[in-house]
């Protein structure tokens, strides 16, 4: 009917514009969404992907020919780049003065040498081994023992260094040992490095993403760290959790991420067969990263990250 028009460009779209509007809002207030069955902390291990859907929005909106949608996806695209956008640059910068690695080796590894191989030859000054299995452990301690003749094992957790370690003992993060600090001396001065492996989360039907043990080991972990008299400070180990997760600002928080601040990319680490998420972290406190990456995979399910670390 010649009396009716079409709506303008800025009353086109209307669903868009909105669904617009709530992504950049659950992208700039993630920290604030309740951790209701470990929701928020689902969220944010995944939060860099959310990004995928700005694409999918904006060719809607260039589909619907909507300016409304258009403007309104200026919102997520400046929290998107304000969260993530300096993970695109390369802000590596030299090798350090010590290079630390850090390599969930698979409980389950069907492979165990082929693993330890791979971490022999990755150059590292320091490895931090989670997840390492009692059957594997002679295993690992004769395939490293050549680069790496100080080594020190308990529970599931190991360090391999080239130079010495001291002051060795487990940190109660759990009930039986995921966690361990040791003072390296380096020919800089000595280092206090930690290698954890924080308690699993797990998918139940009826709690939903459950978290809270995870969270004590976070707790725990912090409260050791923050008690530490050296200086320098290094933590490895596998979260299962990213540094975007709210819910670990306890451990995260003081520390500072070498993969933030020296990395290139987001180095996704797990699964390996396809990684889509970072949870195996390496911060530190006193020392300045000065670059990271992630090493190719061993067999793993995780991939191993690296760094180097100056000061």
């Amino acid at each position: 009917m010649r009396g009716l028009s079409r709506p303008g460009p800025w009353k086109r779209g209307p669903v868009l514009a909105a669904l617009a509007l709530l992504l950049g809002l659950v992208m700039l207030l993630h920290a604030e969404i309740t951790d209701w069955g470990g929701l928020g902390s689902l969220l944010e291990t995944f939060l860099p992907w959310f990004g995928l859907f700005i694409p999918v929005l904006l060719a809607a909106a260039l589909w619907r020919r909507s300016a409304a949608a258009v403007v309104a996806l200026l919102l997520p695209v400046v929290v998107w780049l304000s969260l993530f956008g300096g993970l695109l640059l390369d802000k590596s910068r030299s090798s350090g003065d010590l290079t630390v690695v850090s390599h969930n080796v698979n409980e389950e590894n069907p492979d165990p040498r082929r693993t330890a191989r791979a971490l022999a030859a990755s150059g590292a000054d320091v490895l931090a081994v989670e997840e390492l299995a009692s059957r594997a452990q002679e295993t690992y301690r004769h395939e490293l023992a050549a680069a790496y003749p100080y080594s020190e094992v308990r529970g599931g957790v190991g360090l391999w260094s080239r130079y010495p370690l001291e002051a060795v003992e487990p940190v109660e993060i759990m009930p039986w040992t995921r966690a361990l600090r040791a003072t390296v001396r380096t020919p800089k001065g000595p280092v206090a490095v930690y290698a954890a492996h924080l308690a699993s989360v797990r998918v139940h039907p009826a709690a939903g993403f459950t978290t809270a043990r995870r969270n004590e080991a976070a707790a725990k972990l912090a409260e050791a760290v923050r008690a530490e008299r050296l200086p320098r400070v290094v933590v490895l180990g596998d979260f299962n959790g990213s540094v975007d997760d709210s819910a670990l600002d306890v451990l995260t928080g003081p520390l500072r991420s070498a993969q933030q601040e020296a990395g290139d990319g987001f180095g996704f680490t797990w699964p390996a067969s396809f990684p889509v998420a970072r949870i195996d972290q390496i911060l530190v406190r006193g020392v300045e990263p000065t670059s990271s990456w992630v090493l190719p995979a061993t067999g793993s399910d995780h991939l191993p990250v690296a760094a180097g670390i100056s000061w």
